[in-house]
């Protein structure tokens, strides 16, 4: 959410305020849509990651408040969980030397949050769903500390009216009710940012729904959840049921989730908003002193903090953002897809991966959105988070096709395309998408690895929870080798 709040008793006149000035902030975003100048000169990009914090066990160590204390660096804050950890890394240009700065700074940053972790008789590790949580670690007590959080529980358990109830069902089955969010925290994301111009602003979002289940087939890697086997990347499906604010009423009259994948391609990003306002209540209806539309007409930039936050509380696939930096305000696509890790290597691959081809579809002479269904748009990212890199996706003039065979003969070529158009080099254009080739010539990503470890262990004797153990200790082990999962001893 960003945004730090203090207060968890709301009243009925806060929540008109809060109505009246989401609107009137609404109002003031489309008319600087219209007339202001927005900051697109040289699009940046951005990389938030979120971490875990493991002890000795390879089980979730609590300690994020001493390692963000030992760390003493902004860049670093909490995220939901008392064993996560969020890097927001600077934003740079991609051309040139980007990635290479990016993959440096990572490292750097990264390794000292590990260092400060084993001071602690922990470590850092980059995953999609720590494969040795238990029901026992996501509880309310282990929430992290900041307010917002229990405030953002009470208010998701208060207009649900029930406890949650997670039901998936993949490899194997799992069902469970919880009487808190604390569950979603065991989902360990990594978000791109790309900053985009208005006019365009359209394209880029379509096209980075119309890709997301091919990101997930490459990307997959939280096979694991409370000891189950279940999707290849059971994060989308943990996170759409954690934090559903609908009893079994309102799913059956078709009110839209707050984990939402949409409904349809966008002409403007104003549309997105004002979904966001039209469909959604309020969970933390808090206002600021500002009045946006005397911001605006005295020359100013509003900063639309009522807007702002509210978005923050609908959790789109692909996040429309409205931001200020040094005085220019700016939009960008915030990609919420992916899982972290494995590596950094393999994070910045699908990053170069992402940004790319997403680049290259939207400057294509038909766009994509024009070609394929919405609703086959969600049925891939769907199809993909439950099979992963042995997806099957629809794809225009192709039909049915497995997702690597798509990779490899159509969206790589398409990668390398747009990355340089962005003025990424020959050499690391090659290397980054190298590692995605690979992951599809060896049909392993993070999901395949681990799942593969886990039987391995089994295999020789172990018990589930003894072969998740080992399998959590090895892959932390590997990930701090930073050599891509395709790579990995697979034994």
């Amino acid at each position: 959410m960003g945004k730090s709040v203090s207060s968890s008793s709301f009243t009925r006149d806060d929540l008109i305020r809060y109505r009246l000035k989401v609107r009137r902030c609404l109002d003031v975003f489309a008319l600087m849509l219209d007339e202001f100048r927005f900051d697109t000169d040289r699009p940046m990009t951005g990389l938030e990651i979120e971490l875990n914090l493991i002890d000795a066990d390879a089980e979730p160590a609590m300690l994020n408040a001493e390692v963000l204390e030992q760390l003493a660096d902004p860049t670093f804050q909490t995220e939901l969980g008392q064993f996560n950890l969020e890097l927001n890394a600077q934003p740079r240009l991609i051309e040139g030397l980007g990635f290479d700065e990016y993959e440096q700074v990572l490292r750097d940053s990264i390794g000292r949050a590990d260092e400060r972790a084993r001071k602690l008789d922990a470590a850092v590790v980059l995953i999609g769903i720590l494969p040795t949580l238990t029901q026992r670690h996501t509880v309310l007590e282990n929430l992290s500390s900041n307010p917002r959080y229990r405030i953002l529980n009470e208010q998701i358990i208060n207009a649900r009216g029930d406890d949650m109830r997670i039901d998936i069902r993949g490899v194997e089955h799992l069902q469970l009710r919880t009487d808190s969010i604390a569950p979603e925290a065991a989902c360990t994301s990594v978000q791109f940012h790309l900053q985009v111009a208005p006019d365009a602003f359209a394209s880029y979002w379509n096209a980075s729904q119309a890709i997301a289940g091919v990101q997930l087939a490459m990307g997959a890697n939280a096979p694991f959840l409370y000891g189950r086997q279940l999707w290849a990347e059971t994060r989308i499906a943990l996170f759409e049921q954690a934090t559903d604010t609908r009893p079994d009423e309102l799913k059956a009259q078709g009110v839209r989730p707050r984990v939402w994948f949409g409904e349809r391609w966008i002409t403007s990003i104003f549309d997105l908003f004002e979904e966001n306002v039209r469909y959604f209540a309020p969970l933390l209806p808090i206002c600021d002193d500002e009045d946006p539309l005397e911001v605006l007409r005295s020359g100013g930039v509003p900063r639309l903090g009522e807007l702002r936050l509210h978005n923050g509380t609908v959790y789109r696939w692909n996040r429309p953002v409205y931001d200020i930096m040094d005085g220019s305000p700016h939009l960008r696509v915030e990609n919420r897809v992916l899982p972290a890790g494995p590596t950094i290597a393999d994070l910045l691959a699908n990053a170069a991966f992402y940004f790319g081809l997403v680049r290259e579809l939207c400057e294509a002479d038909r766009p994509i959105w024009t070609q394929l269904t919405f609703s086959a748009a969600e049925e891939n990212f769907h199809a993909a988070a439950r099979a992963g890199i042995v997806a099957s996706l629809v794809w225009p003039r192709r039909g049915e096709v497995r997702a690597t065979e798509l990779v490899l003969d159509l969206l790589l070529p398409m990668a390398a395309r747009g990355l340089d158009k962005f003025g990424v080099p020959a050499a690391i254009r090659d290397r980054l998408l190298g590692v995605i080739e690979q992951r599809c010539v060896t049909g392993c990503n993070g999901a395949v690895w681990q799942a593969g470890a886990v039987a391995a262990a089994q295999a020789r004797g172990l018990d589930r929870p003894a072969a998740l153990h080992e399998m959590a200790r090895r892959y932390a082990e590997y990930a701090r080798t930073n050599e891509p999962v395709h790579t990995w001893p697979r034994d």
